[in-house]
């Protein structure tokens, strides 16, 4: 590596994902505040150089554990160009003192319009359009208009998470109802986010799209079972860009192949879905697989935040999104 005074550092990450993450003048940005070991990026922690004090993460990056950690003794800064850092995250981060950040935020704003988008959709009934459409081949209305228009509908966020606040924003340009539970959330904060408080039971029984945003962990995982799915209104939406595991698939798939219920999956479980799966070809389903999240050009908006972290971090200045031990407990 190049002796400077700058910071040594390296990409861990899928090979070849970096031209994704890094645009090229975040590659510039990066290049001026740090020392960047080649080749780029590695694919395994034994093979950055064990000076290297900064790494800039991704999807593929392994666990950070304690062996891993041992190869990488200067390390102070792991700043991580994607979502979640659950796959890498390990107690010896902390343990060591190492500052973690993540890019949730930045992968947070396609997956809100990704679901805004879908509840414009779901609310002016154009998937059943579009099927019923195509049937008849423009030779008669397929339109019924007392199933359409998001104007008055009941909209029910379960988390208001970062990405449930972003959706939040976007649903105010509707004239609906939102609804949010979510434990976390206090009074005085729905207030401010201009939404109602209630709980998960009355939200599933009142709410004509239901959109789950709330992070997978033991505690939520099958939150939405049988039960939570048989208090939903007959003809009610599912809409779940989150996790798969917050859904009980079994209990799902009953209620969808009856045809009570309507679900947007983008996140299944297990993921992807078998290929029996009736999911697949139920005209009340919209399946797609895991695009809600940054994807393409969408990518890179998560590199510009990672080096924006790097760039304080050689500042000296707080990190904007530090992920922090006990944060595990609660987030994506």
């Amino acid at each position: 590596m190049p002796t400077t005074s700058r910071l040594p550092a390296a990409l861990l990450m899928y090979p070849g994902l970096e031209a994704l993450v890094l645009s090229t003048s975040t590659r510039g940005r990066l290049g001026s505040v740090v020392d960047l070991a080649t080749p780029v990026p590695f694919a395994t922690p034994a093979e950055v150089p064990p000076e290297v004090e900064v790494l800039v993460t991704g999807w593929g990056c392994p666990v950070l554990d304690e062996q891993a950690l041992a190869t990488l003794p200067a390390l102070r800064l792991v700043a991580h160009a994607a979502g979640t850092v659950r796959s890498l995250a390990s107690d010896s981060l902390w343990d060591r003192g190492i500052v973690v950040t993540s890019a949730a935020s930045a992968n947070a704003v396609p997956v809100a319009e990704f679901t805004f988008a879908a509840v414009v959709m779901i609310t002016k009934d154009v998937f059943a359009v579009r099927d019923r459409h195509r049937g008849v081949r423009g030779r008669e209305s397929v339109v019924d208009q007392s199933r359409m228009g998001s104007r008055g509908r009941r909209i029910g966020l379960v988390g208001a998470s970062t990405i449930g606040r972003l959706v939040i924003e976007r649903l105010r340009s509707l004239d609906a109802e939102v609804v949010v539970a979510d434990p976390y959330l206090t009074a005085m904060e729905a207030m401010v986010l201009g939404v109602e408080l209630v709980d998960v039971d009355e939200l599933l029984a009142t709410s004509d799209v239901v959109s789950l945003h709330a992070p997978l962990l033991a505690s939520t995982r099958h939150m939405i079972g049988v039960d939570q799915l048989a208090a939903m209104r007959d003809g009610a939406w599912l809409l779940n860009t989150a996790r798969g595991g917050l859904v009980d698939t079994d209990a799902l798939t009953a209620e969808l192949v009856s045809g009570r219920l309507n679900a947007f999956v983008d996140t299944p479980d297990p993921e992807p879905l078998p290929s029996g799966s009736p999911l697949y070809d139920l005209p009340n389903v919209v399946l797609t697989p895991h695009i809600a999240g940054a994807m393409g050009s969408e990518v890179s908006r998560m590199g510009d935040l990672a080096v924006t972290e790097v760039e304080r971090f050689v500042a000296g200045l707080s990190p904007l999104h530090p992920v922090t031990r006990d944060a595990l407990d609660r987030i994506a």
